[in-house]
């Protein structure tokens, strides 16, 4: 089925229900505990409270459950008694309770659950803001938060109507698929007979597209939070960019009509584009001159504010867009970017080594080197023996010792790799196969196939035509494809994989990609028969990105589906970069 060409977007669901629901569940939960004096949040690390009940509210992890413990035991030490609740979100994990058994504070607390694990952050994005996810399971196979993503696609399910076609590729999403499904039989009086408001489901894991992650990203929204780091929707914009000593906690979302309006634009359009937005601005001001008492008295009561809100909202992203030039020019950004570009496409790749090697020797960042590395990994197959030793040995000279352990992630993650002999792997595979069945050598083979991945991007981006070929110039004020948000130099594979598979609707003639990206037996489709669906909600897709989503591949699907007619809404376990995805890898906490 081809895409249906240039229709109105759909109308997007109402995830206001979503907060609600957490909220009246919270509420719930506190009133359960009658007088509780004040709410907890343990990473604040408060002062004790004379109080005499105290209620924590935790993500379940080790290091919480044992501040929380040390709370107890000291009040104990005191003389002092009181009643103490822990409201894990989103869940209850049984180690955590195990933790708080070892400290001997388990009979004192009591402990809820509060499902709250789907925060609306814009009218199309969905995060569970679980940055953990990333590590726990891509690095330390810990499986734990499955249920959660099962649980929040069992939600959307049962508020929004079944989906009528599921399609997911990776492991982890097959995973998470089954278990939802699992909970849908359980339920299944709940979706029943609903008319579907979303069409589509594509389920996708974060290790089936490193490269993307790892790249520069140039839309404005992408380089923001590259920049400052955009947390939970918002953004701390300092002096620097306020022009005066006091930072400001700007929300980023369709809310904010200058953002709005510039997120998805390559950020060589954002100038042009606030200058445009400025003189706009000053003729609808310049306009009260020429008006009468009535005149004026409506301009003030009905514009007035409006203009006054963005105009201080386009002050503060001309201010951004200043500070972000200041410091991608000290950087040297379009070099950085014309290597990156060169590993992408597979061109000097002996330069592009020197330019890290170089990287690495100025100490310029350990996060950005070891980047920097990865990419050129990933993009080649893995390094060449020699390559990946002299590499490693300069950055554990330059940077220092401590960050052994953290090459050793990102060996076992695929994402720093080296070079091995071709025949290696098949010769055990072989000795393997002659001791045990058939079945069993299978699975063994499997293991040692996910141990030695390797990324075959060049094959794959051969495949799927990800580096467009361009006469001249990539226009990036009227981009043709996806590929303007990484210049025009490529397309995410990610979102390419998307566009293939909703165009098929099926996996149906992708066997060879499958094969590539060591997927072949971790790709579904699920499609229901019944026709209740409607045209309207069958262009509507939820994307869901397990092990974090950019914002370049955000404004890469947005871009793709006003071409098509299409409107996508963003499910992720957390908005990623490849700064935080090399933090998640690293041993050196900074």
């Amino acid at each position: 089925m081809a895409f249906p060409h240039r229709l109105d977007a759909p109308e997007l669901p109402d995830f206001s229900m979503l907060k609600r629901l957490a909220r009246d569940q919270l509420i719930y939960l506190l009133e359960q505990q009658h007088e509780v004096d004040k709410l907890y949040k343990v990473e604040n690390k408060p002062a004790v409270s004379s109080s005499e009940q105290l209620c924590f509210l935790v993500r379940p992890r080790i290091k919480n459950m044992r501040y929380v413990a040390s709370l107890v035991n000291a009040d104990k030490l005191a003389g002092r008694t009181r009643k103490y609740k822990v409201i894990f979100s989103p869940q209850k994990f049984h180690a955590c309770e195990m933790v708080l058994e070892e400290e001997g504070v388990y009979g004192d607390v009591s402990c809820d659950e509060w499902a709250f694990s789907l925060l609306p952050l814009d009218v199309d994005l969905l995060s569970m803001e679980l940055p953990e996810f990333f590590r726990d399971y891509f690095l330390e196979g810990d499986q734990r938060w499955i249920n959660t993503v099962a649980q929040a696609l069992h939600l959307l399910s049962t508020l929004y109507g079944p989906f009528p076609n599921c399609y997911g590729i990776g492991r982890c999403a097959k995973m998470s698929y089954e278990l939802w499904r699992t909970l849908e039989e359980e339920e299944d009086g709940e979706t029943k007979g609903r008319r579907p408001e979303i069409g589509h489901i594509f389920l996708l894991d974060r290790d089936v597209d490193f490269v993307t992650a790892l790249c520069s990203q140039v839309v404005y929204e992408g380089l923001v939070d590259d920049t400052f780091r955009i947390k939970c929707g918002s953004v701390d914009f300092g002096p620097e960019v306020t022009s005066s000593d006091r930072s400001l906690k700007v929300l980023l979302n369709a809310e904010d009509k200058v953002f709005n309006e510039i997120r998805n634009e390559h950020f060589s359009n954002v100038f042009g584009f606030l200058s445009q937005k400025a003189r706009n601005l000053q003729a609808q001001y310049d306009r009260r001159r020429g008006m009468d008492i009535k005149q004026m008295k409506n301009f003030v009561s009905q514009e007035l504010k409006g203009l006054k809100q963005e105009h201080r909202l386009l002050s503060v992203h001309i201010g951004a867009c200043e500070s972000i030039m200041k410091k991608k020019t000290k950087q040297d950004f379009q070099e950085l970017i014309k290597t990156e570009h060169a590993l992408l496409e597979g061109f000097n790749i002996r330069e592009s080594t020197s330019y890290i090697e170089e990287h690495i020797d100025r100490q310029v960042s350990p996060i950005e080197s070891l980047r920097l590395m990865c990419l050129l990994s990933i993009t080649e197959n893995g390094l060449i023996p020699k390559d990946y030793r002299s590499l490693k040995t300069q950055y554990l000279q330059s940077y220092g010792p401590e960050h052994l352990l953290t090459f050793s992630n990102l060996r076992r993650a695929g994402l720093l790799t080296e070079q091995a002999p071709g025949d290696t792997l098949t010769a055990v595979e072989s000795k393997v196969s002659k001791l045990v069945t058939d079945k069993a050598a299978g699975k063994i083979t499997d293991a040692f196939s996910s141990l030695a991945k390797r990324s075959n991007f060049r094959a794959i981006s051969k495949k799927l035509n990800l580096i467009p070929r361009v006469d001249g110039e990539y226009d990036l004020k009227v981009p043709r494809d996806m590929a303007y948000v990484f210049s025009g130099a490529y397309v995410p594979l990610s979102c390419r994989v998307i566009e293939q598979v909703l165009e098929r609707r099926s996996w149906q003639g992708l066997d060879e990609v499958l094969r590539l990206l060591n997927c072949s037996e971790l790709a579904f489709t699920d499609m229901t028969k019944g026709d209740k669906a409607s045209g309207e909600s069958l262009r509507l897709i939820l994307a869901v990105f397990l092990g974090g989503c950019t914002f370049s591949e955000i404004s890469a699907l947005r871009f793709l589906g006003r071409e098509k007619g299409y409107r996508f809404i963003f499910l992720t376990t957390a908005v990623t970069n490849s700064a935080r995805l090399m933090e998640a890898m690293s041993e050196v906490k900074a």
